[in-house]
């Protein structure tokens, strides 16, 4: 190999590094604060969302605005064992917003003393005569959310671990915003 091949071969090579090095920059910029990619692994969101979905979630928006009624959202819910702490991702649908008093008479939500539509609910349970088996937690006594929290809900009211049973969730810990359902293919949909 001459000297200008060489140095041909030295520049390919410095060029390759650079680009790989700009690409692994810009991936760990847009996962730290623009989108990222989260794994379903439950059932608390069915019919909308399935077990081993995997959902974009938009890390911006929230910088700039509220989280919004209806909308999903994934949070770090941290918990305490002994000296061991463990965080656990979770998605729900937010059900109240700072300053809301959320309740549940008979599985019907109400906001505000309204009863809020909640077409996204599976229709076989919704059908439920039992009102355990429609919801699981049939009566849930008026709740006030504080400034800077929030009250969320699973899809699935069955199977859901949600504001019902660790009361409303501090505003902080949310990651960000559903967008979309990437995977499987098949069921790629906008939320």
């Amino acid at each position: 190999m001459n000297r200008s091949e060489s140095s041909r071969l030295l520049r390919q090579i410095r060029e390759w590094a650079i680009i790989v090095v700009v690409a692994v920059v810009i991936a760990v910029v847009v996962r730290a604060f623009l989108l990222q990619q989260f794994y379903i692994s439950g059932p608390s969101m069915e019919p909308t969302m399935f077990q081993n979905n995997r959902v974009l979630v938009d890390k911006l928006s929230y910088r700039f605005r509220e989280p919004r009624r209806g909308e999903i959202v994934v949070f770090d819910r941290a918990t305490v064992s002994g000296d061991t702490i463990q965080h656990d991702d979770l998605i729900k649908r937010v059900i109240g917003v700072p300053g809301d008093t959320v309740e549940i008479r008979q599985c019907v939500v109400l906001v505000n003393d309204l009863p809020i539509e909640e077409d996204y609910l599976d229709p076989f349970f919704v059908a439920q005569a039992d009102p355990v088996d429609r919801c699981r937690t049939v009566d849930l006594a008026p709740t006030t959310v504080e400034p800077e929290h929030l009250f969320v809900l699973g899809d699935n009211r069955v199977e859901s671990f949600d504001s019902r049973a660790f009361g409303t969730i501090r505003r902080e810990i949310v990651v960000g915003r559903a967008l979309m359902i990437i995977w499987p293919i098949r069921m790629f949909t906008f939320l």
